[in-house]
């Protein structure tokens, strides 16, 4: 099955706190001021806020020592065929250590729509009639399947028994029991944390179809190791009024104004520029 290949020129990005994932980062950049958005951990999830219009891209570094494909979906949308997304479908195809910052819905092997942060009613999701999954990132990663070298020979002698003692079953099943308490413990510390946190408001942001630009890409083929994923990465990305009412981060601070002591006293006491002038002379 043919999938897609970043080409262009390539860039190594550094470990971030604001990175997701562990096989792959994932981060969330705003392209208009450059910054890479911070994210929050919180309900369980991870946030992003996002500014309303700003272009955003989405970087992912594979830093794993093989290639991987990551099949990326944004308000459940695959983002190369516009496919409601789901893991079989094609996606991006990263080499060893290679990172690339996806900007947009891909249009073809050379250009693409750029992500902006747009209201939901104006989202792509939602202008195709798909926004019931409005506010979210997701990259499901997968590894490729590699040629499988002959096994060694070599004896082993057989072993005494091969059925498991009746203490070797006990504390199998001691250990198993255990595990399931302690998921439960922590499924219903995840139920006590969203009861006390405040009700998510409506989605405030979506994802737009923006202007198109260049994004340089080629087909090459990729065999999973297996149907599922190896990793998902999903980030949430909303408002920062939302955010800040869920509870997810405090609404930052100003910093206080300091009072002027001579507020009447602004300029540098220096002799200022004429009109006209250029640097040269008068003109």
């Amino acid at each position: 099955m043919k999938r897609l290949a970043v080409t262009a020129a390539l860039a190594l990005l550094s470990l971030d706190a604001t990175a997701v994932g562990r096989a792959a980062d994932v981060t969330v950049l705003d392209r208009d001021s450059g910054r890479i958005l911070p994210t929050y951990y919180s309900r369980g999830e991870y946030w992003v806020a996002g500014t309303p219009g700003a272009r955003y891209g989405i970087e992912v570094r594979n830093h794993t020592g093989e290639r991987v494909l990551a099949v990326m979906a944004v308000d459940g949308v695959n983002v190369v065929t516009g496919e409601t997304a789901g893991w079989g479908q094609s996606g991006y195809v990263f080499a060893p250590r290679q990172s690339y910052d996806i900007t947009g819905w891909r249009k073809s092997n050379s250009e693409v729509a750029a992500f902006l942060f747009s209201t939901p009613p104006d989202s792509y999701a939602a202008r195709t009639g798909r926004a019931a999954n409005i506010g979210v990132i997701g990259v499901a990663l997968f590894r490729e399947r590699l040629p499988i070298a002959p096994p060694l020979s070599m004896s082993v002698p057989a072993p005494r028994s091969a059925a498991p003692t009746e203490q070797a079953a006990n504390d199998a099943a001691t250990r198993g029991f255990a595990g399931a308490q302690g998921a439960q413990k922590q499924a219903q510390a995840e139920r006590n944390r969203s009861e006390l946190a405040p009700a998510a408001p409506s989605p405030a942001l979506g994802t737009g179809h923006g202007e198109r630009e260049g994004s340089y890409v080629e087909n090459t083929e990729f065999e999973r190791r297996q149907a599922t994923p190896d990793e998902v990465i999903r980030i949430r990305y909303d408002s920062q009024d939302n955010l800040v009412a869920m509870g997810v981060f405090r609404k930052p601070m100003r910093p206080p104004t300091s009072p002027n002591a001579f507020p009447d006293s602004t300029g540098e006491g220096f002799v200022a520029d004429p009109p006209g002038y250029s640097g040269r002379g008068l003109r």
